[in-house]
């Protein structure tokens, strides 16, 4: 188990680029949950008033539709060195990666564990991001039959309707084991304030990813907490 004590000392771990496009993805996603389950189910009929009635839900979920395509365009394009680097990551996969996830079940349950070396995104991660792309795909893929119906086969618009809702099944499931580890578990929950920030304590970066700590720390970029520690003992 984590007992690391925090200095207060941050460090940058996010661009605005990437705060501004998770934001975005995430108001996006949960404004086109809001606007979809009316149109799924009577019980949700009690929110067409706050929406405007079917056509207001049906529109702003259209809106939100355009919004949720957005963010890979926003942070390719404010932080474009840092989206190369997230997708040159989603396809390098080593022992460690491996390794990770046998500590990180018993860190998800409170058992004793030790951090495996990792990189800018850890496994699990990497994991999250891969899932995400291809529900996003199954998603806004069958979107567009959905909205354009007349330009689609009708075995097309059909079959589409099962996809948007199986993509969204699998996006929601990930979505709660996601705010579950950056809200409510406590070892990586300090980790939270890097997407609204873009900052992270120094402490915690250096446990979770500590690779790309020390790379960091070599650059100059970051101060060296084991120099500093060491400082402090002699002291």
């Amino acid at each position: 188990m984590s007992n690391t004590q925090y200095s207060g000392v941050k460090v940058k771990r996010f661009s605005k680029g990437f705060v501004i496009a998770h934001a975005v993805n995430a108001l996006s996603f949960f404004a086109l949950y809001i606007t979809a389950l009316p149109m799924y189910t009577e019980w949700f009929d009690w929110l067409y008033p706050v929406l405007g009635g079917p056509e207001g839900a049906r529109l702003l979920h259209r809106i939100f539709a355009i919004a949720f395509i957005t963010p890979t365009f926003i942070w390719l394009i404010m932080d474009p060195k840092g989206f190369l680097r997230w997708g040159k990551e989603l396809v390098t996969w080593k022992k460690r990666d491996i390794q990770f996830f046998t500590e990180f079940v018993k860190e998800l349950f409170g058992f004793k564990f030790k951090h495996v070396k990792q990189t800018f995104f850890n496994a699990g991660e990497k994991i999250n991001s891969i899932i995400q792309i291809l529900t996003a795909i199954l998603i806004i893929g069958s979107g567009f039959p959905m909205w354009f119906p007349d330009l689609f086969p009708k075995a097309v618009v059909q079959w589409a309707y099962v996809a948007h809702n199986v993509g969204f099944g699998l996006a929601i499931a990930v979505v709660v084991g996601h705010i579950y580890l950056s809200v409510i578990h406590k070892n990586s929950r300090p980790g939270y304030t890097g997407v609204i920030t873009g900052e992270v304590p120094a402490e915690w970066a250096k446990d979770h990813y500590t690779e790309w700590y020390e790379e960091e720390v070599k650059k100059g970029n970051f101060p060296d907490l084991d120099k500093n520690k060491n400082k402090k003992k002699g002291a």
